[in-house]
């Protein structure tokens, strides 16, 4: 079973910058997108950025021209570059790998914690 080990996340201040990294335990689908997603307190989980095979990437409004994701294919690695943080940014943060072939297979890290306060 390959697993998603996330790392990165702590306590920064507002205008602070945080670099998530999440990679994967072996290996993992040929046509894939991966990226991160967040849920905060109370709130429904969203897409913050996705990486596609083929290096396209989409981001949420939120985070927009702040966030930027990229990924190393050789080492299964997906890296989440967070500047100009906000405390509304304050969530945990989810490392996510799909198969684009078949969107049914799925990978989920245990989360990483950001907070955004002063």
């Amino acid at each position: 079973q390959v697993r998603l080990v996330e790392s990165g996340g702590g306590l920064v201040q507002p205008g602070g910058s945080l670099r998530l990294s999440c990679a994967a335990s072996g290996s993992i689908f040929n046509r894939n997108a991966m990226g991160w997603y967040r849920q905060a307190p109370g709130k429904q989980r969203e897409m913050v950025a996705l990486s596609f095979s083929g290096r396209a990437s989409t981001y949420g409004e939120s985070v927009k021209g702040r966030f930027i994701i990229s990924r190393d294919d050789v080492d299964n690695t997906v890296y989440l570059q967070m500047n100009n943080l906000r405390p509304e940014d304050t969530a945990v943060y989810y490392c996510y790998v799909t198969n684009l072939l078949n969107r049914d297979e799925e990978l989920w890290g245990q989360g990483t914690e950001v907070t955004v306060s002063s």
